[in-house]
């Protein structure tokens, strides 16, 4: 049996438009979503009160992140301005974000699971390191 970890998520969302260079049909025109991003991390072992994270400090990093992007055009945020506004790209990056500042501020006891990130209620992408 393996060791025993911990997960909890959080979500964060923001209204933005993009368009998909290259895409060759109407995604590729600037359109919008109403976009949500769901960050799970999770811990071995729990902090000195039980907890992976406080649910609000989890919030507070990926709003840290997601707060560039709101009620912008994500193709004019580096590194989206060189880098293509998909979900997949943009689930990689939140999780290359969330990765680093708990690194920072945790010290590398949690960790992000994976990344959710919809640009509508039934279109989702997932990014996780295996």
């Amino acid at each position: 049996m393996g060791s025993p970890v911990f997960e909890i998520s959080k979500d964060y969302l923001f209204s933005a438009a993009h368009q998909i260079r290259f895409h060759g049909g109407k995604c590729e025109r600037l359109h919008g979503h109403n976009w949500r991003i769901r960050v799970f991390v999770r811990a071995s072992v729990l902090n000195r009160i039980g907890m992976v994270i406080d649910f609000a400090d989890l919030q507070k990093l990926v709003a840290e992140v997601g707060v560039r992007f709101d009620h912008r055009n994500v193709n004019e945020i580096p590194p989206f301005d060189e880098r293509n506004t998909t979900a997949e790209l943009i689930a990689q990056y939140f999780h290359e974000e969330i990765v680093a500042r708990l690194r920072d501020s945790e010290g590398g006891r949690v960790t992000v699971a994976k990344v959710d990130v919809w640009e509508n209620e039934g279109s989702l992408a997932s990014y996780r390191e295996e």
